[in-house]
């Protein structure tokens, strides 16, 4: 079992920065791979960021160049850099982990990009 928890969301202005965290429960070093979800009212839960193993990327084309994933190995972290927020970055972002084949998932934490 992993247990994944989010944090670092909140209300921010547009052009602004926020840097959410989540901690895994088991070394995510045994991660298969992670990576950061998003989902807006009235909408399907997308794809933000993946990351794997090796540390090979994938970018939703509407964050690249905006967000930035990265991991701690010694804390078990993983983060995600979002500068120059936009108000459609509103949402609710999860935290995902894949070890052995099995998905996890965090709670959610809630960003909100407004003024």
């Amino acid at each position: 079992q992993v247990q994944l928890v989010e944090s670092g969301g909140g209300l921010v202005q547009p052009g602004g920065s926020l840097r959410l965290s989540c901690a895994a429960s088991r070394s995510i070093i045994s991660m298969n791979a992670m990576g950061w979800y998003r989902q807006a009212p009235g909408k399907e839960r997308e794809l933000v960021v993946t990351i794997t193993s090796g540390g090979t990327t994938n970018y939703a084309a509407s964050v690249k160049g905006r967000f930035t994933i990265s991991r701690d190995n010694a804390k078990n972290t993983m983060y995600l850099q979002m500068n120059s927020l936009k108000p459609e970055d509103t949402a609710v972002y999860y935290c995902q982990a894949i070890r052995f084949g099995t998905y996890y998932w965090g709670q959610g934490t809630q960003v909100t990009v407004s003024s």
